[in-house]
């Protein structure tokens, strides 16, 4: 079963917490640097979260999230 990473570019969040909508189990929000932001609770996830991860990718209105294969590092989101 491939195993895939959450990668986030926490700068670029605006804590909209639109990800977290779509997949609550992956995201948590937390304060960082005096501001609330979405944070993934885990970063390496399974192949039956894939479709949350990049539902969640998608979602963000600054496209801060990417969804990576470990395996090869190729971007699936």
């Amino acid at each position: 079963m491939a195993k895939y990473k959450i990668e986030q570019d926490l700068d670029e969040c605006i804590g909209c917490m639109a990800c977290q909508s779509v997949a609550e189990d992956l995201w948590e929000q937390k304060e960082v640097d005096d501001a609330f932001k979405a944070v993934p609770k885990k970063t390496e996830i399974e192949e039956d979260e894939l479709a949350k991860a990049k539902e969640s990718a998608e979602i963000c209105p600054v496209q801060c999230i990417h969804v990576k294969k470990v395996e090869t590092g190729e971007k699936v989101a």
